[in-house]
Order: structure tokens, then sequence, then C-alpha cells
């Protein structure tokens, strides 16, 4: 198949790309890597009468650290994050999950913002991002704002994104000392969407209690889906493998809400939740006390 006709622009600054983005509007769709956005286009799934590719504005391309946050330009690609040393030594659960997003060829094309903007539930870095806390940067004619991920994410491939902004860039902080972090999936195959995927971090206090605890899903609803009540439950208390699977079953009995599809049913990825939790959590305790997993 073939896209519908559409207007095609290549802007050479991000002054250019927020004035079309300003006169389009709802008409226009952002070509940054292109991996789900042409897809959809060939199968007329989205018919844009703008393209508006960004490919050329290589200021939104970057890994920084700046006063305790590490900052992510928006044209990023996968592969680039996956491979880099600070990301690896300042975020490491980003550093776990970037091989999990699926194959090594479409890392290499794929963008850091575009994934998080196209807000696919069963995608790995909206999950990895909100459980970092992440604050998502919005650019448009009018000025910028910051947006936290769990406000980001409102919908399926739905976000709080106007139709004249464009995502520039994501911050979020580095893991605080006495920090695990573990991300762990279940997909048909390497490469494949999730069929449940859970990012988590603990954070251990003075007495060794967990002080903050994070548990966030993939494919599990509409968003990325956060287990509060799961959280709750674990914090100030003593990390154990009691206290890990305790979790995980309030996580997948109270804190999600799993579709069933052609791939597995709801009751199946509840059983995964359970599981994968219990699993991510152990694992976040051991690094968090300082031992090797």
């Amino acid at each position: 198949m073939k896209p519908a006709p559409f207007k095609y622009f290549r802007p050479e600054s991000l002054d250019e790309a927020l004035a079309l983005l300003a006169k389009h509007g709802d008409e226009a769709k952002v070509l940054a890597g292109g991996q789900s956005l042409i897809p959809a286009m060939n199968f007329r799934l989205a018919q844009p009468a703008i393209l508006i590719d960004i490919n050329r504005l290589s200021a939104l391309s970057f890994i920084e650290e700046k006063r305790g946050q590490m900052h992510i330009g928006a044209l990023t690609r996968h592969s680039m994050v996956e491979r880099h040393p600070l990301v690896a030594q300042k975020a490491p659960l980003l550093a776990e999950t970037m091989p999990n997003i699926a194959h090594v060829q479409i890392r290499n094309r794929g963008t850091f913002g575009g994934s998080i903007a196209h807000a696919d539930p069963a995608a790995e870095l909206p999950a990895a991002m909100t459980v970092r806390g992440a604050r998502i940067c919005l650019r448009s004619t009018r000025g910028e704002r910051w947006v936290d991920a769990p406000q980001f994410f409102v919908g399926l491939l739905t976000t709080a994104m106007e139709p004249d902004e464009l995502l520039t860039e994501v911050a979020f902080d580095e893991l605080p000392k006495k920090t695990g972090w573990c991300f762990v999936e279940v997909a048909r195959r390497h490469g494949d969407y999730a069929l449940l995927g859970v990012a988590a971090t603990v954070r251990l206090g003075m007495m060794g209690k967990v002080k903050d605890a994070r548990i966030c899903f993939v494919s599990a609803g509409e968003t990325p889906a956060l287990a509060t009540n799961a959280q709750d439950a674990l914090n100030g208390q003593a990390p154990s493998a009691e206290l890990a699977k305790a979790a995980a079953q309030i996580a997948a009995a109270q804190d999600i809400d799993p579709p069933s599809d052609i791939h597995a049913s709801a009751r199946f990825r509840r059983h995964l939740a359970t599981k994968l939790t219990e699993r991510a959590l152990n694992t976040a305790f051991a690094r968090a006390r300082g031992e090797t997993r």
C-alpha cells in the first residue's frame, strides 16, 4: 500500500518547524524516525495532509547531564541512548530498557521523543519514563512548557500535546544512591511488542527499609499504568522475597486493567504482571543493597 497524498516540508530550524505546526495544526504530522508513522501512512491508518520532517534539526539530538538531571533530545536515536556511557552510568533503568525496543534496525532510526510522543501503551519508553518521573518539554510559537509524564499520557495513542506543539526534550533525575532498578518483559519473540512488561525502581532509606518504590506496566491498559497500591504497600517495609510477592499480587489485582486481544487474555496478562513484578522487585531490592544482579 501507498500513503494518501500529502505536502512535504523539511524545515532547517526549530523556529521554522514550529511556524509550520502553528500554521497547519491538526492537518500536520511530524516525521522523526518514522518507524510508527510511515507504516500507519502506508496502510492509510494515518492520512496527514502535511508532513513536517524534522530530521535536519540536529540540535534536538543530544544526551546531557545538567545539575543532577539527565536531558535527552527528542531526535536522539534509540541506538545512541542504548550505547551512551552516560546513560549506563546515570540512568541504568533506561540502559536496561533500550535493548527491548524492537530490533537493531529500528533502534538505528527510531527516536527517543518519537516513541514517547506516539504514546503506545505497548511501548517500553513511556513506562520507563513514567516510573522515573520524567518531565517532557513541549515547544510552540507560543512558548515552552513542561509536563510530568503521568499527565502527558492521557489515553491510547493520546497525549497532552497540543496540535501546534513539538516535543523537544525529556528530563529526569539521576537515580539516587541506594536505589535499585529493573526492567523486564515477556514477548512472543524478541523484538515484538511486550505481552506485558514492568519497570521498577526501589530506593532504600537509612534503616534499610523501602523509602520510595515505583512500578509501571507496559501493555496493561491504555496508558503506562503506575501501580500505586503496590507502591504504597512497599513503602516503609523491609525488602524481602515475601514483600515482593505480596506487592506483586496487589499490583496485578488492584492496579491494572489489562486488555484481552489475539495475543493474550487479560487473565494471562495479570498472571504475567504477578510474576514479572515479583522478579523486578527482587532484582531492584538486590541492586539497592549493592548486590550484583
